[in-house]
């Protein structure tokens, strides 16, 4: 082998490029793509029935009616709670759902309340039955202020019987979380923490609800 040979065979190989990373995925606005930090807002599209995410630009846009030819409607962020009607045993009994934590929307599309509760499938549709549901409504006022598509009501059984008026997205954050930890038949230990701290956080956040 010559000595040109030899030196190339010696010489040491040219460090590779660095291979280029794909960026992190950066969640986006669904409304103007601009970055969204960890805590944003949602609007309903009630077209596709979904939730988009939305920088505060675009979510204070959609808070005015008709905003957006009335398809995008923004989730409100309070939590209420009504402490001067509370919800008795034989008024949820009358509703005939089938578990202890559910949620309540009025869905436009179907012109009725639906009653959903978190399980290992996602939100599971409830048989509701609506006559009680409108008795209910005419007798608690916050219940009957329920705003269709962007809130629920959501009652718990846990420690007594607990409503509170919250936006829908929290309800499906819980849906999702219920459904990542589920173990077992009943869920196990890690959705019973995962629903006490929801719940833990709606008292630490409600407003006492009153007629506007």
């Amino acid at each position: 082998m010559s000595g040109v040979g030899l030196r190339r065979f010696a010489r040491p190989s040219p460090t590779p490029a660095p291979v280029r990373q794909p960026a992190p995925d950066v969640e986006r606005c669904e409304m103007c793509a601009t970055p969204l930090d960890g805590r944003h807002s949602h609007v309903v599209d009630l077209e596709k029935r979904s939730l988009a995410c939305a920088c505060r630009a675009c979510y204070l846009l959609f808070t005015v009616p008709g905003a957006g030819r009335g398809r995008y409607r923004a989730v409100p962020e309070d939590v209420y709670q009504d402490p001067e009607h509370p919800l008795g045993e034989m008024d949820w009994d009358a509703l005939q759902v089938p578990v202890g934590t559910a949620f309540f929307f009025a869905n436009s599309n179907l012109g009725r309340v639906v009653g959903c509760y978190p399980s290992p499938g996602g939100a599971t549709e409830c048989e509701l039955d609506l006559a009680a549901w409108r008795e209910l409504a005419g007798r608690y006022p916050m219940i009957g202020s329920l705003t269709p598509d962007v809130e629920a009501v959501f009652v718990s059984r846990t420690n007594g019987i607990e409503y509170f008026l919250v936006p829908i997205d929290r309800c499906y954050a819980l849906v999702g979380e219920v459904r990542l930890r589920w173990r077992g038949l009943d869920g196990g230990q890690e959705v019973r923490d995962t629903l006490a701290a929801f719940l833990a956080g709606l008292r630490a956040q409600c407003r006492v609800w009153s007629v506007a």
